[in-house]
């Protein structure tokens, strides 16, 4: 290599490390702007993907990225680890950040009050083989509410069998709630197992969703009559709400009710028939009487 190779190749170095230090310097003073305007950055847990409402948040959701502390929303998660295994209370966006507000830890007082639409209560109602569709009812079934009630007083007392509710969402069997939740993860070394809080699922009682009036209409047959109440299962396509008579025992035993019959075979009372007075005729006179 001559000398004037030899110099052009560290004329080319030099320049190199000239704009390598150009560009170092521009953007350390941009660095510097950006942090005197915005702040500096602070990490920050995003969601990666569009994380769905009531949804059990796991690694594949999370990612961690830098922002501007003025950029950075109150309540954001800093590390990741605060956020598995919870469950997201309502949806969150991919790029969105995870706050502290819009994730629950699940358990077993947790995730039935999120279950309960708006206007609506939760009540819980005791149910058995018989009465229960022999408990294999599960969480988000849909049901009619039966009651057998004994009506009137003395000798008039009777029963009645009346559907009182139709169309009525099961929130949860005992404890375990719609939805699987609340649920529990268990980590095994790296992995994270989700499984449902209560395994158990022999239940005693099952939670509905009912508006207000009708929650208080159940209570007093609860109150009263507890075990006077039944359930029928629909199918989950089905909801439609039909007319529904009243049930008795003249129903059952194919006779109209006593006080129908006594009204069918009562003989009216025979009326006397009117008199009818005879009517006098009027002699035509003939055309030449009044001459």
């Amino acid at each position: 290599m001559n000398k004037n190779e030899t110099r052009t190749l560290w004329l080319s170095i030099g320049a190199a490390l000239i704009a390598v230090f150009l560009l170092y310097s521009y953007t350390q003073e941009k660095s510097d702007a950006l942090n005197k305007k915005f702040g500096a950055k602070q990490k920050v847990v995003i969601a990666k993907k569009d994380i769905g409402a009531m949804n059990i948040i796991d690694d594949s959701y999370l990612d961690v990225v830098e922002r501007p502390v003025a950029y950075v929303e109150p309540n954001a998660i800093k590390n990741p680890e605060e956020v598995v295994g919870h469950v997201a209370l309502a949806p969150i966006l991919a790029g969105e950040q995870i706050l502290k507000s819009k994730v629950i830890e699940p358990g077993p007082v947790t995730g039935l009050s999120l279950q309960v639409a708006p206007g609506k209560r939760a009540l819980t109602l005791p149910v058995d083989e018989m009465r229960g569709v022999a408990k294999l009812l599960k969480p988000g079934d849909r049901i009619d509410i039966i009651a057998a009630l004994d009506v009137g007083e003395g000798l008039k007392q009777h029963r009645e069998i009346k559907t009182l509710l139709q169309n009525v969402p099961v929130l949860a069997t005992g404890q375990v709630v719609v939805n699987d939740l609340p649920l529990k993860v268990i980590q095994d070394g790296e992995q994270f197992n989700i499984k449902p809080y209560l395994e158990n699922k022999d239940f005693s009682s099952i939670t509905v969703e009912v508006s207000p009036s009708e929650a208080q209409k159940l209570i007093f047959i609860l109150s009263t009559s507890p075990s006077s109440l039944f359930l029928t299962l629909r199918h989950p396509s089905d909801q439609k709400r039909y007319p529904l008579p009243v049930v008795k025992v003249e129903d059952l035993q194919g006779r109209a009710p006593a006080s129908l019959l006594r009204k069918q075979f009562v003989s009216p009372p025979v009326l006397p028939k009117p008199v009818k007075k005879p009517v006098k005729k009027k002699k035509r006179r003939g055309p030449f009487e009044d001459l």
